[in-house]
């Protein structure tokens, strides 16, 4: 098993969660950390990649441009009648 190191905040922050009856020990404290973690980094990949499907549609020339925010406005109005 892996040794882990704390500073004292984090322990004393531990400690506070599992006393509050937050959390059951220490040990589901740092299960909670790395499932948030865990997550965070799922979400951020997807964040990713939709930025990578965006930038290939835009080098592909797939989007449309608008020369006021009337303009806009119909083009979303539009769209979102079409999908009914």
């Amino acid at each position: 098993m892996a040794t882990i190191h704390l500073n004292d905040g984090d322990k004393a922050f531990i400690e506070e969660q599992v006393k509050a009856g937050h959390y059951e020990d220490a040990d589901a404290v740092l299960h909670a950390g790395l499932r948030l973690l865990r997550s965070q980094q799922a979400k951020l990949a997807e964040l990713r990649a939709m930025i990578d499907k965006a930038d290939r549609q835009i080098e592909n020339g797939e989007y449309v441009s608008f020369s006021s925010t009337d303009d806009l406005t119909d083009y979303i109005v539009k769209k979102a009648l079409a999908r009914k």
